[in-house]
């Protein structure tokens, strides 16, 4: 039994490491896509896509990926990619938002359903979670390695144009108006930032915490969703307990 139970503490290990790294990828694929789609496609053209592919290529993320995200983009290959959103309900009732691109609607709508119900979910109408959640700019710059205080910090984002600013140990998260966010990226660059991160995204304006008989159930959602390749992103308003692994 203690050979079966090592290798599943080694294999539970390497699949939630897994997990973690799709998570990555699926994060970098839509910043990839939301770069070249806003601007050229050939990096050579776009600063902003540059900066995502570095961030790609330290994530050890294969150029397969980036090349089908920069692809999504520009319709390379003939294929034409649609972006569609999803509303739904986690288990305990937690409001999600499934941000696709995808070249067949059909496949992918019965694909986030079938990972809503699997789950105990379910999907909802347009317009049933999107109210929860805040349209913003964010731009994140962490802490370390960083030589500002946290009211120099604030000074400089608000000079750059951002609404708002938020601190933690490890970084600093800065909110700006959607239409605002590349001015305010590249005046921060300008001083010298480096930002970790730079996006347009969805912020809950509450988060509710998930029960614990759900917690499992929740993150099967949040791990199918992420695995499947058409989606680009998921806005979620759970907060797990601190001892959810």
């Amino acid at each position: 039994m203690s050979g079966h139970s090592k290798w599943h503490n080694i294999q539970g290990r390497k699949n939630a490491q897994d997990a973690k790294r799709g998570k990555i990828f699926q994060k970098i694929s839509r910043d990839l896509y939301q770069a070249a789609k806003a601007g050229d496609p050939d990096p050579a053209n776009n600063a902003q896509l540059r900066l995502v592919i570095d961030k790609a290529h330290a994530a050890n993320m294969p150029k397969k990926n980036i090349d089908r995200a920069i692809a999504k983009a520009s319709g390379a290959g003939g294929a034409k990619f649609e972006e569609v959103t999803y509303e739904g309900y986690a288990p305990g009732g937690i409001a999600v938002m499934v941000f696709a691109l995808t070249d067949n609607k059909n496949r992918t709508a019965a694909a986030v359903r079938s990972a809503f119900t699997h789950a105990g979910g379910s999907l909802g109408a347009s317009g049933s979670v999107s109210y929860m959640f805040d349209r913003k700019g964010l731009i994140e710059i962490l802490r370390d390695g960083l030589d500002k205080s946290e009211d120099d910090m604030l000074m400089d984002a608000l000079d750059a144009g951002a609404d708002d600013m938020k601190a933690s140990d490890d970084k600093f998260q800065i909110f700006t108006a959607p239409n605002q966010m590349a001015a305010v990226r590249d005046a921060l660059q300008s001083k010298g930032y480096e930002l970790d991160t730079a996006e347009v995204t969805m912020i809950p304006q509450n988060r509710t915490a998930v029960p614990e008989d759900k917690v499992k159930q929740y993150q099967h959602l949040i791990d199918e969703l992420t695995a499947n390749d058409d989606v680009a992103d998921i806005y979620e308003a759970g907060q797990l307990p601190d001892d959810a692994e």
